[in-house]
């Protein structure tokens, strides 16, 4: 098990996104480098107020501790009290047109260390993408799902539709009984393949990334769009922020580790707004995203 290698591959891919958010936006991220007393540190990239994104986040993290947290001892009991090692490379982008979609992705090495010679160290991976519009258009919908559909298939052709669920099970705010977006794929504690193969499918899914998002981000940017637009894109980071501090594992492992809080809520957006029982016009284009994206869907079929 070569760690190093996913660590070397991680900084690499925070790297290249940074450089490519970097030529559309026009504006430069700020680098700000930290070390978590506890042991390991990492680099968080920010974008704020940019031509393009109004808050856009790429945080690396390498941090390592005595004993697993809650939140992730859960789904490995038998890891329970191991000293572990986490990497990964987790972004957010909300953008300030509201027909850019907010896009988020992850990918992650987690690794439970073995404390006598007759066990062995408990390692997985896991991540994904999904894609969260405020006007919703099939078309970006299905290049979104396409992209990760190829992706994945030089490894195993049923993964796309089974993290494609994962990913709508997760991605959803059981509390308004919606999804938080039109999903992607997402998956966890992933070991199946061995450990070369299931880092080659991580990297698969980080190295696709750029080819999912920024073709819709190239043709929304220039959308016209007003005030009304804008309300409603602030109404619905809303639900963004309910998803990331009710349920988001990744946000409730940092914060349960002690991780660096202003890395950890690098994912929310810069403007928000919530009101009491709104409901969208009816056969609106705020309405239609409720009634045609905000459903489970084989966004493929649409092609």
């Amino acid at each position: 098990m070569n760690t190093q290698a996913v660590l070397d591959y991680l900084q690499q891919l925070q790297a290249k996104i940074v450089e490519a958010i970097e030529l559309v936006d026009g504006k430069h991220f700020l680098q700000d480098s930290w070390q978590r007393p506890e042991g390991g540190g990492g680099n968080s990239c920010l974008l704020e107020e940019g031509l393009v994104f109004e808050r856009a986040g790429v945080g690396f993290s390498h941090v390592l501790g005595h004993k697993l947290p809650p939140s992730a001892s859960a789904a490995h009991p038998e890891a329970a009290g191991r000293p572990w090692e986490a990497m990964g490379v987790s972004l957010v982008f909300h953008p300030r047109n509201p027909y850019i979609p907010t896009v988020h992705m992850n990918v992650r090495f987690f690794v439970a260390k073995a404390q006598a010679s007759h066990e062995e160290d408990i390692w997985w991976f896991g991540g994904g993408m999904d894609l969260t519009p405020y006007y919703g258009f099939a078309d970006d919908a299905a290049h979104f799902h396409r992209t990760n559909k190829q992706a994945l298939d030089a490894f195993d052709v049923g993964y796309y539709p089974a993290f494609k669920k994962e990913c709508d099970d997760y991605f959803y705010l059981k509390h308004r009984k919606e999804p938080r977006g039109i999903g992607g794929i997402f998956f966890d504690d992933f070991n199946a393949l061995g450990f070369e193969k299931s880092f080659a499918m991580q990297r698969a899914v980080g190295d696709s990334f750029l080819n999912a998002y920024l073709p819709i981000v190239q043709a929304r940017k220039d959308t016209a769009y007003g005030e009304r637009e804008r309300d409603f894109q602030a109404y619905r980071r809303g639900r963004y922020v309910e998803f990331n501090l009710v349920y988001d594992r990744g946000t409730l492992f940092g914060l349960q580790s002690n991780g660096r809080t202003e890395s950890i809520l690098l994912s929310m957006p810069p403007i928000v707004k919530w009101r009491y029982d709104w409901k969208p016009e009816a056969n609106s284009a705020e309405a239609k995203l409720y009634s045609d994206f905000l459903i489970a869907k084989d966004w493929l079929a649409t092609a």
